[in-house]
């Protein structure tokens, strides 16, 4: 909004100088407090996805009024004019950590970064992302690390032939699916040290993954440290699009956790409305900031519908409502349509005392639902 109109919408007036208290350490300790908060609500464990902490990655491309040393050009998204792309990890509806990369950037580079870096008690144990998110480690290096990668593939019939096997590709010449090259296990073993220290740089982060990538890009292509990870990775992803294949639930589920990323996406867009949600900052640390300032924002917010829910689960769970408890565990915490984004604020030191057991009283109260609808079912809802 910009400090004179802030000034305006808080009633502060204006002072005349500022002082600029945000610092992305603290914005980041609030998100991960908020977020830790929601993680023990009583409706948070009900997010699970058949029982699995299942969380997605994804970019949101962002337009830059001013130009930056990170942004680029995006023919495809706002034609002549540059932007940047803020990368989010979201698990059970929670943006857990977030990153604003170049567009340029390829987004599977920081995967495993965004998820090893996240410092909140939610701990993800199957990540997907689009085709975007996938590369020759991501696989490996995340299930080194304890995660199960679970990517959509849009063509699926075009990743047939990166399936590997133990055997030449005549050793299956009587399956349904074939690989269509051979690892070579004898390469893995004799390079499995160098690997090694690899994945320990990784885990002292020492490196991030978008500098091995690069590392390892850098050298020919018959270099055989890059060959051997090629390998283990191909083996897992071998593995996978199997059980993708086969499993119509995991396919669902998949989706169903990439939805909810694209669903924080709508909403940090309408909480980022001011301005049409463009960057207005000059540096790429301010962008950080603002990024961290909007997920914070949201995390609140979700932090209000989750604490709601949970109140009302609880109450229809004292009542012994099964068909209510089953409804509940449905309805998402992304919603704003109830949230004045853009009204005036208040600052003043009064205490103001959100009373979470009257509003969830209403969800039992016939009366209040009558009120909100006319006699004639041909009406639309008064609210």
């Amino acid at each position: 909004m910009g400090l004179r109109k802030m000034a305006e919408v808080s009633g502060l007036g204006w002072p005349g100088t500022a002082r600029n208290y945000l610092h992305l350490e603290t914005l980041q300790a609030a998100n991960e407090a908020i977020s830790n908060g929601i993680a023990g609500l009583p409706l948070f464990p009900y997010f699970d996805i058949e029982e699995v902490r299942h969380s997605s990655s994804d970019g949101q491309r962002l337009e830059t009024q001013i130009e930056t040393f990170n942004a680029r050009h995006s023919r495809k998204y706002f034609g002549l004019k540059k932007d940047v792309t803020a990368y989010t990890l979201v698990a059970n509806h929670v943006p857990i950590n977030a990153k604003i990369i170049g567009t340029h950037e390829h987004e599977s580079h920081f995967v495993f970064d965004l998820l090893y870096n996240n410092m909140t008690e939610i701990r993800p144990e199957r990540h997907s992302t689009d085709t975007h998110g996938t590369n020759q480690v991501n696989f490996w290096i995340l299930m080194v690390f304890g995660y199960q990668f679970a990517p959509r593939y849009r063509d699926l019939h075009k990743k047939m032939d990166t399936l590997v096997g133990f055997h030449p590709p005549s050793h299956y010449a009587d399956d349904l699916i074939k690989p269509a090259r051979q690892v070579f296990e004898g390469l893995i073993v004799r390079e499995w040290p160098n690997i090694q220290r690899l994945m320990v740089s990784l885990a002292q982060k020492d490196m991030t993954q978008a500098t091995l990538i690069r590392k390892l890009n850098s050298f020919i292509r018959q270099n055989q440290t890059k060959k051997a990870l090629w390998g283990l990775d191909g083996l897992c992803r071998t593995l996978y699009i199997l059980d993708y294949i086969d499993d119509v639930g995991l396919r669902q589920n998949v989706q169903k956790a990439l939805n909810r990323g694209e669903a924080y996406h709508r909403f940090r867009r309408a909480i980022a409305y001011v301005n049409g949600g463009k960057f207005r900052v000059k540096t790429e640390a301010e962008q950080h900031l603002w990024n961290e300032c909007s997920r914070l924002l949201a995390n609140a917010i979700i932090y209000y519908n989750t604490a709601l829910l949970s109140r009302i689960y609880e109450q229809q769970q004292a009542a012994g409502d099964v068909a209510a408890l089953d409804l509940i565990k449905t309805i998402s915490p992304i919603a704003w349509q109830h949230i004045n984004l853009f009204g005036n604020l208040d600052f003043n030191a009064a205490a103001s005392n959100l009373d979470l057991e009257a509003l969830a009283a209403r969800y039992a109260d016939p009366e209040y639902w009558r009120q909100g609808w006319s006699d004639d079912p041909e009406d639309p809802p008064l609210h």
